[in-house]
């Protein structure tokens, strides 16, 4: 199954039997609270118009839980995730299309989810609501409660301990920017750098200008020259989990299987015991 929908299939899709549910995810990663300023609201961007029929989804409430220990965005209750699913009307036997403003992280964050619970038929609006020509709406909808319910495993999930030994015997990508990964700024977290033996790969770079991803080819070749070998072992960390999940999304269009370190380098470098590595080399 193609991991991602264009805005022409997705229109086709939602005029015929089976159209998909709908899950409009719009947020944005932002420091503007630290300046004082109010940040992003997905709720209310969602509310000036979206897809038809689409049902709001929060990522920082229902998509992930408290910032803690294990970062900015740790895995939500699963309890919690599947009561949201199922009130936003997802049942394991129908297709999910999820989107966001067009940047993709958080659709993405959203579409590993629901893979990694077990949905079998999910996938994301390439280029998100910017790809979407259609009619958008203001209604709220009411669907149907769901059916659908967690069961975790379905993708490779790593802990702390697990990204550290990948970047040693596999491959590991650092989604973030390449200034993040060099440690020559670090706005959100306590430290700079990136996890020893991590390979910088920003998500920025598996897309066009236009938001959309690159075809799967050059996808393919884009994750060659970084080491992903046909066999290798490949895993994805970024801040906190979310581009991350948009870069194992890349992944999957490319064809090419990888795990997610969700807790990423808001948890890693939230621990002074773990090691830090800096500057544009892996070690």
């Amino acid at each position: 199954m193609n991991a991602i929908i264009y805005a022409s299939d997705l229109a086709a899709a939602l005029g015929g039997a089976g159209a998909p549910v709908l899950l409009d995810v719009r947020w944005q990663l932002s420091t503007a609270r630290a300046a004082g300023e109010p940040p992003f609201d997905g709720r209310a961007a969602y509310a000036s118009g979206h897809l038809p029929g689409a049902v709001f989804v929060d990522l920082d409430r229902e998509l992930a839980s408290a910032p803690g220990a294990h970062g900015r965005h740790p895995l939500p209750d699963l309890a919690e995730f599947g009561a949201a699913m199922r009130r936003a009307g997802v049942g394991s036997g129908r297709p999910v299309v999820v989107y966001d403003g067009g940047q993709g992280w958080a659709a993405a964050r959203a579409w590993w989810l629901l893979r990694w619970t077990g949905h079998p038929d999910v996938r994301v609006l390439d280029g998100g609501l910017a790809a979407w020509d259609g009619p958008l709406e203001e209604t709220v909808p009411e669907p149907a409660e769901g059916d659908f319910v967690p069961e975790p495993g379905a993708l490779e999930l790593l802990d702390a301990d697990g990204a550290g030994e990948l970047a040693r015997s596999g491959l590991l990508f650092d989604a973030r920017a390449g200034e993040r990964y060099r440690g020559e700024v670090e706005p959100i977290d306590r430290v700079g750098g990136h996890i020893p033996g991590a390979v910088s790969a920003p998500t920025t770079e598996n897309v066009g200008p236009d938001g959309r991803f690159l075809p799967a080819g050059r996808l393919r070749e884009r994750f060659g020259e970084l080491g992903a070998a046909d066999g290798t072992h490949v895993g994805v960390y970024c801040g906190s989990g979310v581009s991350g999940a948009h870069e194992v999304l890349a992944l999957a269009v490319a064809g090419i299987p990888a795990a997610l370190y969700v807790g990423s380098w808001s948890e890693w470098s939230a621990d002074p015991s773990r090691p830090v590595a800096t500057g544009a080399e892996p070690q």
